[in-house]
Order: structure tokens, then C-alpha cells, then sequence
């Protein structure tokens, strides 16, 4: 008989019993089961069963012979509990003998806790059966539950930092967010307009002073929600490329995904290429945003760069226009604190701005970080525990996962891009790929050079069907928005992967659609910069704090999104904006809230450890430290309470800076004095010279409501002694407190960081300080500086042991200088990742011998007008791998490459901005051997440990108008060793 179909009308059916309803569905002679108004059809084909039975924690009681296992307030449920067990063992009961209804289920999970029921595989049909039974509540699909998007709130927990803050609609309220980067697009819904308080209003007015400059091409409007936006272009001169916007505009999509995932709208629906991720939510949803494009795209890959220029007339715009917190994901130096951009932080920090930057994607290497001005928050780029993977199947069997958010590929052909081109190489560049060996294929590329998503562009162009990326290295696995359906495989597995493609006839591939997975988390991502901080002698710990930024999910351009809205990015500058949106959450609870404040809030209720509970580590499996994580990761629940905060001002970071070293003591910042930067009242506490034994001292303020009495605990620093004085602190309401540290070391290995934690801890409060020291065998300055074809320089010293201190030289030696004619300077920034010579870049091949114990490579301001502004990198020669870079704002830049390898190096000089034509000259020294210019006195002493001493070093027959460098040795007659650069300008 034919199939009747059956449309029920649910109002109609309301109050009738389930069985009922099912005879109403239901027609003499049916051979199906219509649809019942009340069981959805479950996609996954299994249902959850509720029984009528109350589960443990609400049972009250109401069976002959079983007691009540109800919860009562404050108590907790205990599972082993004969009551419990009785009545546990009854729903088992009562599970069975429903399930006798449906004999063809298959039962998934037994619930009886916080759920009475349980879950099982079934078909339609038997769903709708179960339903009619007795005992059964509720017959439920078992659906594929949608994740947020920014899914980093809920790893953050920022659901329960919002309750703290009053709620969402109050998570940021009141409080600006200004956003230095690429622009943003006005449209997305995380920047739609939003209900706001007249008392928000009221305080926003007060303090905003910008403007929303609509812009000249695809102009920007402004709301309440986004209420101003600028660019600024001035500096980059006219537009790298076409397609940009000469307006607030983002075309790139970097800007839109920082500032969404900061302080976008919360409950938004975002997908990516069809793929529903649910809604999302900025971290600080209330906060409002002021835009200030001052990055551009400067080529195809949308890539934004920018200049100083520009850079700092945003900073200079946004403090002037009243925003609360900088967001700024933006590349810069480590090496000094006095740049341009650093000196704009500086005086946006002193105007109460708290400012969150990326610490850098060029690790793991050690002393990557960049942006390492105390004044700022610098933040770490840490994996999170929602992971879209993917799966690839190999012809031979054999599967692999990695990361990947396409809808897959049937199975293919797969090549090697090597065997696909002319160049014999896996990077799958621009015009490497030949259309006829890749038509229709799925192509194997190595990591590397190129951007991840231009491998796959490049693959699709030549008519690819499907990308394996391979990391050769270890690396994170990245879920980018590629052109061809891609899967992202780890170091481990690519030999494997190589050896089938490259060694099997007729070789296959399966690339199966990602998936959201959950792992564990977070890892410190393998690209995030690291410490030591190459600024200030590793005395303070840099990065700062770590957020989640690899595969953030968030609004992005048309450009980034292949049409759509959102993209997964990764790097640090999507971490960075977490610790922006957090700071803003923490300004709208703490109005009066200092910077720094705020930022010892962050940094002392972090945590080292992953979601296993277990120390985190690097996403390669190594063992991670605060190098890589700084305080660890941001907990911002547990910011918004810290009991205590560290503060500083400006007049402290001005003394930090004198005496870091990095200016002369006639600096303006040296007007108030210098301090020891161990001792600035720093959230963290780095000694990165530590000479036997040192004290530094801090200052905390209770930010509570109630008096409290901390007391000190120190875990970690194996092999150095530490005393805390006081041994208590009590502490009132809005007051502060001092004490010092003494670190001693007493057998800790010299020349290498040892790491630790001191807590002070009360009855409601654990206030956490990440330590980081470097046992050294002197303390020695890292340069000291001399003038004149004759004369001398004490070196001061501080011992880290006792015995004899041996110090000898190397040098003096002249600088040998290379010249070149450079003109129309760039104002854009060097691609590090594929170095070019052109009309404003210069290359100059160095071969270093074997044996130089240091290398230098330098330009001086003292040799170009003022106005000029270079940039220097050294890369092994004929590679693409970058051994240091100098990128400051002036013609001043130095690479150091202390024992180098040997063998030639070549040495790029940008003319990044100055006059339209000038020569350049590029001075390089190669220290190898003892030269009779130069003399140390004594050559050998006596030396206590802490004692403190001095070397002379003394030079002659210099010749005049040469610089000259030397180096001062210094030895304990085993392994430790030290060393002082003498520079000397005759």
C-alpha cells in the first residue's frame, strides 16, 4: 500500500498523551511512521531519552523504599552513598526495561547525576515508538551542537568575568577601545549599532573627543557602537596597491579580525565556507571602538604594512580623542625602548592608555620578542582547546590528521610540488607550478617562504584540486581559509607523506571536510616570539602574558574570507586583542584603575598550566617556559578580583630607562635618576645578571574592600636561595605594602635562566609573580664606548663567585665599510620572508672566517642628514634565513652575531625613508684575534662572590676618523665565561 503522509497540526494536539498523539500520526494500513510533532528526526541518528524518574540530585523521596538522594543547599552529592547507589541502581532498572521496547537501540551513555535517562542509536521510527512508552519523559535528538565562534570567551571563561562586570551589556561598558591596524569593515554585524545606557552615553561623551572620517573611497559610517574611525597615509605616500581604500576601509581583513575579536557585538552568527560555527562575541562586547587604519596592504596577499609616521600619528590621535585601552598587532623592535613607537607608548601610558601589543611571529627562537617597553602589555600567541582538523587518506591506507576547515576532496591524484615545476622545490611559489603535471591533482608543499594561503592560491591557479601543506619543521598546524580544500600536517608525518607520494606509481589522496575537535590546551604556539627580552639585559621577563591566537575565528574582509565574512587567523596579533577586550572588561569594573594596574591584575592571576592540569608546553612538545608564555595564560575571572596590583608611573619607567643603559645620563629621562630595571615595580621579577646575590624590592597596593594578611610562597628556582622580607604583609583597604627578595645563588648553573614563582597568599587571594634569573659569572656592562687614538675605559664588574677572575681581549679592530647608492625610499616594510634588492635596498656579501669570536654590522645616524631612516638585515648568504634584523626609526642600526658560524652572509640595507638619493654605508667587524692597539689591566685578581671590581682596558695607535671594535673576555678559569664590547670612535 502506498505511503500516507500525515501533516499533524501541534497546536491542535497540545494536551493530548503521547500515545494518543502517536495514534493520531498513525493511519490503518501505514507502512512508515509520519512525522511526530513533538520527536525531531535526529541528523545523527541517536537520541537522548529522558526517564519520568527524577535524577540523584533532585530524587525526592517519593518510592516505597528507596530515600531521597535530593542535594540540599551546601552540601555536595556523594555518589557512593548507599541511598545513592539504591536509586542509581533502580534507573538501571528502569532504563532496561524501557529499552525492552526498542530491542534494535544501541545505548551510548547511562545518565543518572544531573539527568535521568540515557542516550542511544535508534532510527526514526524506534525514536517514536520509545516515545510512547511508559516511563519515558522525552524522546530528544542528539544534535551537533553549534560552538561560539570566538570561541576563546568560553576557554577564557569570560562568561563568568562578564557575571562579575554586571553581565554582558555591561562587559566593557563605558570604556573605548581604539584599534591601531589595517581599518574594518563598517558592515559586519559585530559592529552594528547597540543598546547602550544614557549613563554610558553620558560617559563616553564626556571623553571622546574623535571624529569618524568617512574617507574617499568606500566610505565608512559610524554608530554607537564604532563611533569614530581615521587613517592615516601620509607617511606610506600613495597606495601600494589598487584595490586598497583610501578611507578607514579594510581591505587586507587583519584590522576587522583584531578589533571584532576585542570588542565586537556579542550572540553574532558567523560561518565559514558554509560551515556554521554559531554565534560569537568580542571579549569585551560592551566596550566601544575608535578605528585608526595606519596599515595597508602593499601587496596581492593583502599583507598590511605601515610607517612609523603614520604609525605614531595614529597613537598621537587615539590618546587625543579619549581612548581607555590600545589595541596594537603590529610588528617591532625588541632591541630598544626609545623608538618612536616605544616613546608614543610611553606618553599613551603616562595619559592613563592601557596599551596590549603582539610580542612577534618570528620563534621560537631565543630573544625575538619585540615591543618589550615596560608601559605595555605584551602578549604571547598560546593554542586553545577548540581545534578544526581535518584527515587525509593515502592510497596505501594510511590516514593522517592535521588542520584544515574545507569540505574535503574525493580522492585524486596527489604530486609532490617538486615534481610539479621547474624550480625542485616543495614551496609552491608564484610560477613554480606547471599546469599540466597539476591539473585536476592534490599537490604536497612544504611550509615556508611564502604565505601558507598562497601555496594554495598558487596550487588552484595551476588548476590543483587540493593542498597537503607539510610542516618540515615543528610548527603549528593552522586552519587558514585556503583557496583548495587543504589539510595542515605536522614535521612528523611529512617524511611519511613524501615517501608515498614521491614513491608509489599513480599515488592518491582523500582530504576529508573539518571538523571542531577539543584538545587539550593552551601550547605556545611555535611561531610566537620569545624571551629574553634583547633589550634592558633580560631584567625584565618579556613576553609579558600569553592569549589564544592561533585559529582565532572572527569577522575579517570579503578579501580574507574568499567572499564570505569570517576567517580563522593565527599569530600573535589575534592574541593581543584578547588582552585588549580583557583590559577593557577590567576598566568598565575599575574605573579609577591605573595601566599598570590593570596589567598586574592579568599577569598575577595567570596560570602555567594547560586544561590537563599539567605545566604547558610548546605546541612542538617540548617543555615550555616563561620565555615562551610570559605569566602564563590570562584568567580574566580571577582579574577582576587580584587583591593586589603592582603599580608604576611614569617618572618610574623614565628611571628604568636610564638605567637600562639605552640613553646617556644627559637624557631627559634621566632628569629623576636611574634605577637597577630589576627594580621597577614590575608584576614579574627578571634578573638577567645576576652576580652572586641581589635584592630587589616591590610595592603592592590592596585593591580589595577588606583588610587582608598575605604570606610568601617561592616554587622553582633550583639552586638559588631566596629570602622574602617580610616574612607577612598586612594590608588595608586602598593601602600598599613593600618588601624585598634576596636571590643568592647557591649552585644553580651560570649562564642559564632558571625560572620560578613567588605567591603571596591570604584567606581569599593568591597574588602570583613569575621569576626569571640568570646566574651569570660576572655582571660586566654588555658595551662600553671610548673616544680618541689614545686613552682608556674602566669596565665595572660584580663577581657571581669567588676565585680568580682571568679577563683578556680581542681587537681593536677598524670597521670595514662598504658603500652603495640608494634612492626612492620605500616607506614600506622589508619582506623578511623573501628579501629583494631594488632602487632602496642594497645588498652587501660578507664572508665571515672561521673562528671570529663576534660579528657586528652597523649604520650611524652620525653619517646621513637628519630625517633618515634605515633598516638593516643579515641573512645566510643565498638563504632565506634571517639571522638578525635592526628596524628602529632612524639611520642608527646594529645586528650583533655573537659566535658566529662562519661563511658568508649577506647583509640588506633599506633606505626605509630620508632624502630621495644618498650613499648608505654599512661598517662591519669580525673579532678573531688579540690585537696590539689594545691592553686589559689587571689580567688576572681575585674576586669574591657579590664583590664588586673593576678592568681597565687601554688603546694607542688608533687611526683617526675610524671606528674601531673590541671585545673584553672574561673567564673563571672552567666553564663560565663573559663578555664586554668596546666600541671606540677615533
Amino acid at each position: 500500500m502506498p505511503v500516507v503522509v500525515v501533516t499533524a497540526v501541534v497546536a491542535s494536539l497540545a494536551g493530548v498523551p503521547l500515545i494518543a498523539r502517536a495514534a493520531n500520526a498513525l493511519q490503518s494500513g501505514e507502512t512508515a511512521v509520519a512525522a511526530d510533532p513533538l520527536v525531531k528526526r535526529s541528523d545523527t541518528g541517536s537520541y537522548i531519552v529522558q526517564l519520568d524518574d527524577a535524577p540523584v540530585a533532585e530524587y525526592g523521596g517519593d518510592i516505597a523504599g528507596l530515600p531521597a538522594t535530593r542535594v540540599l543547599p551546601g552540601a555536595k552529592l556523594v555518589k557512593t552513598a548507599g541511598q545513592v547507589v539504591g536509586y542509581v541502581k533502580h534507573l538501571a532498572e528502569e532504563r532496561e526495561q524501557v529499552l525492552k521496547a526498542v530491542p534494535g537501540a544501541t545505548k551510548l551513555y547511562d545518565y543518572s547525576y544531573t539527568y535521568s535517562g540515557f542516550s542511544a542509536q535508534m532510527s526514526y521510527d524506534e525514536a517514536v515508538k520509545l516515545a510512547k512508552s511508559s516511563g519515558v519523559k522525552s524522546v530528544e535528538p542528539n544534535e551537533l551542537q553549534k560552538q561560539d565562534t570566538v570561541d576563546t570567551p568560553r576557554f577564557l571563561g569570560m562568561d563568568s568575568a562578564w557575571q562579575q562586570a554586571g553581565g554582558v551589556d555591561k562587559a566593557g561598558d563605558g570604556v573605548i577601545i581604539g584599534v591601531i591596524d589595517s581599518g574594518f569593515v563598517p558592515e559586519r554585524a559585530g559592529f552594528a549599532p547597540m543598546t547602550t545606557t544614557k549613563r554610558s552615553d553620558a560617559i563616553v561623551a564626556k571623553k571622546w573627543k574623535g571624529t569618524c572620517q568617512a574617507g574617499e573611497e568606500a566610505p565608512v559610517t559610524c554608530n554607537n557602537k564604532v563611533i569614530g574611525a581615521r587613517y592615516f597615509d601620509k607617511g606610506i605616500g600613495s597606495r601600494p596597491i589598487a584595490e586598497e581604500f583610501k578611507s578607514p576601509r579594510d581591505y587586507g581583513g587583519h584590522g576587522t579580525h583584531t578589533a571584532s575579536t576585542a570588542g565586537g557585538n556579542h550572540g553574532v552568527e558567523m560561518s565559514v565556507m558554509g560551515r556554521d560555527y554559531g554565534k560569537g562575541s568580542g571579549i569585551a562586547p560592551h566596550a566601544r571602538l575608535a578605528i585608526y587604519k595606519v596599515l595597508w596592504a602593499v601587496d596581492q596577499s593583502g599583507g598590511g604594512s605601515g610607517t612609523d609616521a603614520d604609525i605614531v600619528a595614529g597613537i598621537d590621535a587615539a590618546v587625543a580623542d579619549g581612548v581607555d585601552v590600545i589595541n596594537y598587532s603590529v610588528s617591532g623592535s625588541g632591541s630598544t625602548y626609545v623608538n618612536a613607537t616605544g616613546l608614543a607608548f610611553l606618553r599613551a601610558a603616562k595619559a592613563g592608555v592601557f596599551v596590549a601589543t603582539s610580542a612577534g611571529n618570528t620563534g621560537p627562537g631565543e630573544s625575538t620578542v619585540g615591543k618589550t617597553y615596560p608601559w605595555v602589555t605584551t602578549v604571547a600567541n598560546g593554542t586553545h582547546d577548540r581545534d578544526i582538523q581535518t584527515t587525509v587518506e593515502l592510497g596505501d591506507g594510511k590516514s593522517y590528521t592535521g588542520a584544515g576547515i574545507g569540505a574535503g576532496t574525493p580522492s585524486a591524484p596527489v604530486i609532490l610540488a617538486k615534481n610539479a615545476g621547474a624550480d625542485e622545490t616543495d614551496l609552491c611559489q608564484a610560477g613554480t607550478l606547471d599546469p599540466a603535471k597539476v591539473k585536476g591533482k592534490i599537490v604536497v608543499c612544504d611550509r615556508g617562504v611564502n604565505d601558507r594561503v598562497d601555496k594554495s592560491a598558487q596550487v588552484k591557479k595551476a588548476g590543483g584540486v587540493g593542498m597537503i601543506l607539510l610542516n618540515i619543521t615543528p610548527g603549528t598546524l593552522d586552519a587558514d581559509l585556503h583557496t583548495v580544500p587543504t589539510v595542515h600536517l605536522d614535521d612528523k608525518v611529512a617524511p611519511a607523506v613524501k615517501a608515498y607520494v614521491g614513491g608509489t606509481a599513480n599515488p592518491t589522496a582523500t582530504i576529508g571536510p573539518g571538523k571542531p575537535v577539543r584538545v587539550t590546551a593552551p601550547k605556545v604556539a611555535t611561531s610566537s616570539s620569545r624571551g629574553p627580552s634583547a633589550a634592558g639585559n633580560g631584567d625584565l621577563l618579556k613576553p609579558d602574558i600569553m592569549a589564544p591566537g592561533t585559529n582565532v575565528l572572527a569577522a575579517t574582509t570579503a578579501f580574507s574570507a574568499a567572499g564570505g565574512e569570517y576567517a580563522f587567523m593565527s599569530g600573535t596579533s589575534m592574541a593581543s586583542p584578547h588582552i585588549a577586550g580583557a583590559a577593557a572588561v577590567l576598566k568598565g569594573r575599575h574605573p579609577d584603575w591605573s595601566p599598570m594596574a590593570i596589567k598586574s591584575a592579568l599577569l598575577t592571576t595567570g596560570t602555567d598550566q594547560d586544561t590537563s592540569g599539567k605545566p604547558i608546553r610548546n605546541d612542538s612538545g617540548s617543555e615550555a617556559n616563561p620565555f615562551g608564555y610570559g605569566a602564563g595564560l590570562v584568567q580574566p575571572k580571577k582579574a577582576m578580583d587580584p587583591g593586589l596590583v603592582y603599580d608604576s608611573s611614569y617618572a618610574d619607567w623614565a628611571k628604568f630607562v636610564c638605567g637600562s643603559g639605552q640613553v646617556p645620563a644627559t637624557h631627559e629621562l634621566c632628569a629623576g635618576g636611574k634605577i637597577d630595571p630589576s627594580d621597577l615595580n614590575y608584576p614579574t621579577i627578571a634578573v638577567g645578571d645576576l652576580a652572586g646575590k641581589q635584592t630587589v624590592t616591590r610595592t603592592v597596593k590592596n585593591v580589595g574592600q577588606l583588610p587582608e594578611v598575605y604570606f610568601p610562597k617561592v616554587e622553582g628556582l633550583k639552586g638559588v636561595k631566596v629570602t622574602v622580607t617580610p616574612r607577612l604583609l598586612i594590608t588595608l583597604p586602598g593601602h600598599t605594602a613593600t618588601y624585598k627578595v634576596t636571590f643568592e645563588n647557591t649552585g644553580a648553573p651560570l649562564e642559564q635562566y632558571a625560572f620560578g614563582k613567588l605567591t603571596w597568599k591570604s584567606n581569599q587571594h593568591a597574588v602570583t609573580s613569575t621569576l626569571a634569573m640568570k646566574p651569570l659569572m660576572v655582571k660586566a656592562p654588555t658595551q662600553v664606548t671610548g673616544t680618541g687614538t689614545t686613552g682608556s675605559a674602566s669596565v665595572p664588574i660584580t663577581a657571581g663567585y669567588t676565585g680568580t677572575l682571568t679577563t683578556t681581549s680581542v681587537g681593536l679592530t677598524p670597521a670595514t665599510t662598504a658603500q652603495a647608492g640608494l634612492k626612492n625610499p620605500g616607506g614600506v616594510s622589508f619582506p623578511t620572508a623573501n628579501p629583494q634588492v631594488n632602487d632602496h635596498v642594497a645588498k652587501f656579501t660578507v664572508n665571515i672566517q672561521a673562528g671570529v669570536k663576534y660579528a657586528r654590522f652597523s649604520t650611524f645616524d652620525a653619517d646621513y642628514p637628519a630625517g633618515t631612516d634605515l633598516d638593516v638585515f643579515v641573512y645566510q648568504a643565498g638563504m632565506k634565513t634571517l639571522l638578525g634584523s635592526s628596524t628602529g626609526g632612524t639611520a642608527e642600526e646594529q645586528v650583533n652575531l655573537p659566535a658566529p658560524a662562519g661563511g658568508a652572509v649577506d647583509v640588506y640595507v633599506d633606505l626605509f625613508a630620508g632624502a630621495d638619493e644618498q650613499q648608505v654605508k654599512l661598517d662591519h667587524w669580525e673579532l678573531q684575534n688579540p690585537e696590539d692597539n689594545l691592553t686589559v689591566t689587571p689580567s688576572s685578581q681575585p674576586v669574591q662572590v657579590a664583590g664588586e671590581t673593576t678592568v681597565t682596558a687601554q688603546w694607542s695607535g688608533l687611526t683617526a676618523g675610524t671606528r674601531y671594535l673590541g671585545q673584553l673576555h672574561y673567564s673563571d678559569g672552567a666553564d663560565g665565561s663573559g663578555a664586554t664590547v668596546l666600541r671606540v670612535d677615533s
